[in-house]
């Protein structure tokens, strides 16, 4: 499964790196993809990540997926 969320609060390449790393902490996530201009993540992850879950890891992160 593929799910794109838009990212809010990055500045620089800190932080995409610091979103990349939350989202691919949580089990089930295969990789996850921060683009700084887009600001979104790409996360490619198993059936048994929800939707709330990848939202809580960029939540905890300290920026806010919409």
């Amino acid at each position: 499964m593929k799910t794109t969320l838009s990212i809010d609060g990055m500045s620089c390449e800190h932080c995409v790196n610091h979103v990349k790393e939350a989202l691919e902490e949580i089990p089930g996530v295969v990789s996850a993809a921060v683009s700084l201009g887009d600001k979104n993540a790409l996360v490619e992850h198993g059936d048994s990540v929800s939707l709330d879950a990848l939202r809580g890891a960029v939540s905890e992160a300290g920026y806010e997926a919409v």
